[in-house]
Parts: structure tokens; C-alpha cells; sequence
């Protein structure tokens, strides 16, 4: 497939990247402009930045012209902005990089281009920020440049919903933009593309589905913790209730959310709303919930080793998994994180362990963390950590198995004298 338009992709991480890669295989001439000059060198290289496995496929056949001087963007009819748009530690949405990146676009802007805000973003971002950046560099919304918003949705490491196929939401500020942007997206993606009436609506969207899976998951962290007291296994109540074949959607207990999503986009709308005095009281329920998860989880280990006579100082602890997902090397909020800093501060001694981000773990692999640990900690549940035989663990003299991801079976640990506290279990 053939394409006369260029298209720009600012930001090339989790979101741009792959999205750079799918419109060049489409027929796009496509340029990407990020300010890592390492992951730039990377891509030059054709490597695959994100580890996702449909993408390698797709690269060879890919060219991205790296943008290395901003007057390049001038060139492009669309400019997609994907860059991140994290909170800071009071949990305040950190709007810079978009901003950054909206400036360069407007600074370099071919008239008549089409704009379009991937990054997610609360409602009213386009308006109140990103609109005025390009009135200021005298361009009017509508006839000079045209901005919409499509909020990215991205899955690391999901083998069958990826940036091909996704379906999306897209909304603009007129008709004209939205038509453009509706017509870009069906070029590119085999999936539905829903067009909103308002571009506030598309900004909804992201925060909407991501605060729904927080506040699902904080309901059943929440039932671990008080089915735990009462001697129920919440994994089995919940399979049980998954039978019913509607009105019902299963959701998991764990050790806490990570992610760059869940854990974060529900703080927008809750910093969103307080502009009109409305103050979003079940979502931050939800936050402390789940942000109360890593300690719960520590709290179980401390039982443990209280079994066994021992306390968390000096305890030889074994880390299985760092990054926030199964089988990705991602650490955007992993819950992990917390867990390390609070056992290190209370003088543990950890061993841990990540084949997915070796640059974080401390050992050489699975048998030096069961040589060297009394009790261990399963925080991912990456495949090689589900191939473990239990048997193993009890050979090697471990004595405490905290499952934070409740994937390994409770009943054969037990069985095996070793003790066993999940999530809930």
C-alpha cells in the first residue's frame, strides 16, 4: 500500500512506537521524533524497543525516518502526539511532556495539518492547553490545524489485542478534523473507530475504562483482605461467581496495581473534578485500596517469618519478579518497587531476581535465589516462575511461599510442610 501523507510520531516508547511501525506498513513515509538519543539509535538498528513479539513481523518491513531536526515536522500532514503523562508523588498529573511536544508540533507546523493527542489525558487537556499553544503561534483551530484526540490503548504483552487491532475512540474539535482523524485511523487500523461527539468525550474515555478496572480491582483486594480473616479463598469465590453468565466480570487480588494506567489515570479525574468542587470520594477510596496492597503483602510475609521465629531483619528474602506484568520488563509503578525499598528499609536481605530487567536483580537466576533465601516472594508471575517445581523450593530449604500473584498452587505447598500466604487464600 501506497500513501502520499507523512505522518510524525512524537514519542516513541509503548504507545509510538508501535503505532510509527503499523502506519509505515500501511504505505505511511513516517518520522519519528523522540529525545532519547540511545532509543533512536535503536530503531535506526531496527530493533524491536518494546519486546512485543507481533511487532517482529512488521519492523523489517517498516522504515521510520528519525527527526533529528524539529523544521523536519514541517514536512508531515499528521503529527501524533504519544507521549507520557505521568503524576508526580502527590499524585498531580504531570501535563509537561505534552505540553513540550505541542509546542514543537505548533512551532513546526505545516498549515492544514492534522494533530492528533494519543497521550492520555484528563478532559479538557485540548482545550485549556493544547488549543492555545497553536492560537498563539496565530494558527486557528479549524482551517489552519486541525486537532483531535484518539486515547491510546496499549496491552504489553497481550498475544492477541494489539496496536492493529484495537478498537478506538476518536474525537475533535469540528467535523472536518474528526472526519480526518477518523478517516487516518481506518487507513491503519483492521478494528471499529467510534467517533464522539466532543473531543472532552474522547478524553473521558481512557480514564473512564481505566478507573472502572482500579475500582474493580480495589473491590476485590479489599474482599481478600477481610475473606482472609473469615478462612474463605476469595480466588474460588470469584471463579464461582464468574458462572453466572452476565452482570458479572471477574477481577483478580494481588500484591497491588502497576502499569502506567490503572494506577494512574484515576487521579486525573479526581484532580479534574476538584476544578468544579466535586470531589471523585469512590475512586480515591479505590487508589487506597490498591496502593495499600505492597504493605498488606509485606504484612504477610512478617506472619510468615513470625511462624518460623524470625522477623524481617536480617531475613534472607527471595524476589521473584520486578516488573509490574507477566512476561514484560516493565517497571511503570510496579508494585514491587515499594515492596524492595520497605524490606530494604527494615533490613532484609534480598535476593532479587527479574529475567525480564536484569539490571534489577541482584542474583543470577532462579536456583541462586532458592540456594540463598529462607522464604520467598513470588511478585510476577512470569512463565519461568510458574515452571518452578514446588518440590524444588522445598529441596533448597525454603521455608515461606508469599504468592502476591495467587498463581501457584496453594494446596501442594502446604502439602509439601512449607508455609503459604496469598492474596485472599
Amino acid at each position: 500500500m501506497e500513501n502520499n501523507q507523512k505522518v510524525c510520531v512524537i514519542g516513541l516508547g509503548y504507545v509510538g512506537f508501535p503505532l510509527a511501525v503499523l502506519c509505515s506498513v500501511k504505505g505511511y513515509e513516517v518520522y519519528g521524533y523522540d529525545k532519547d538519543k540511545e532509543k533512536l539509535a535503536r530503531i535506526e538498528k531496527k530493533e524491536n524497543i518494546v519486546e512485543e513479539k507481533y511487532l517482529d513481523e512488521m519492523i523489517p518491513k517498516a522504515k521510520i525516518n528519525i527527526v533529528r531536526d524539529e523544521n523536519e515536522i514541517r514536512n508531515c500532514d499528521i503529527s501524533i502526539i504519544a507521549v507520557p503523562t505521568p503524576v508526580d508523588e502527590k499524585h498531580f498529573p504531570d501535563l509537561s511532556f505534552v505540553q513540550s511536544a505541542s509546542q514543537t508540533v505548533a512551532k513546526n507546523l505545516k498549515p492544514g495539518a492534522l494533530v492528533i493527542v494519543e497521550s492520555t489525558i484528563n478532559p479538557g487537556v485540548c482545550d485549556e492547553i493544547v488549543r492555545p499553544i497553536f492560537e498563539k503561534e496565530g494558527y486557528t483551530v479549524g482551517k489552519d490545524v486541525f486537532i483531535s484526540h484518539c486515547p491510546e490503548r496499549i496491552n504489553p504483552g497481550d498475544s492477541k489485542w494489539n496496536v492493529a487491532n484495537i478498537p478506538r475512540v476518536v474525537g475533535s474539535f469540528e467535523k472536518n478534523g474528526l472526519e480526518k482523524a477518523l478517516d487516518f485511523y481506518r487507513s491503519v487500523i483492521d478494528a471499529e473507530i467510534m467517533p464522539m461527539e466532543t473531543i472532552q468525550e474522547a478524553e473521558a474515555v481512557k480514564i473512564v475504562e481505566n478507573s472502572f478496572r482500579d475500582i474493580n480491582i480495589a473491590f476485590v483486594n479489599e474482599l481478600a483482605k477481610s475473606f482472609s480473616l473469615m478462612g474463605i479463598d476469595v480466588t474460588n469465590v470469584i471463579r464461582g461467581a464468574a458462572t453466572k453468565p452476565f452482570a458479572f466480570m471477574p477481577h483478580w487480588p494481588s500484591r497491588g496495581v502497576g502499569g502506567h494506567c490503572i494506577p494512574v489515570d484515576p487521579y486525573y479525574l479526581i484532580e479534574k473534578a476538584k476544578d468544579y468542587d466535586f470531589d471523585h470520594q469512590f475512586l480515591r477510596i479505590a487508589r487506597a485500596i490498591n496502593n495499600s496492597m505492597p504493605f498488606y503483602t509485606i504484612e504477610l510475609l512478617q506472619t510468615a517469618l513470625a511462624e518460623i521465629g524470625k522477623s524481617l531483619k536480617n531475613a534472607d528474602i527471595g524476589i521473584l519478579g520486578v516488573s509490574y506484568k507477566a512476561n514484560v520488563g516493565d517497571l511503570r509503578e510496579s508494585p514491587t518497587l515499594k515492596i524492595i525499598k520497605n524490606l530494604e528499609e527494615n533490613g532484609a536481605k534480598l535476593h532479587v531476581y527479574d529475567p525480564y530487567i536484569p539490571e534489577h536483580s541482584n542474583v543470577s537466576g532462579i536456583e541462586e535465589i532458592l540456594e540463598k533465601s529462607e522464604a520467598v516472594m513470588v511478585l510476577t508471575d512470569h512463565r519461568e516462575f510458574l515452571e518452578i517445581a514446588l518440590e524444588d523450593y522445598k529441596k533448597q530449604g525454603i521455608k515461606a511461599i508469599i504468592d502476591g500473584m495467587n498463581c501457584l498452587d496453594k494446596k501442594k505447598i502446604l502439602e509439601l510442610g512449607m508455609i503459604y500466604k496469598g492474596i485472599g487464600r
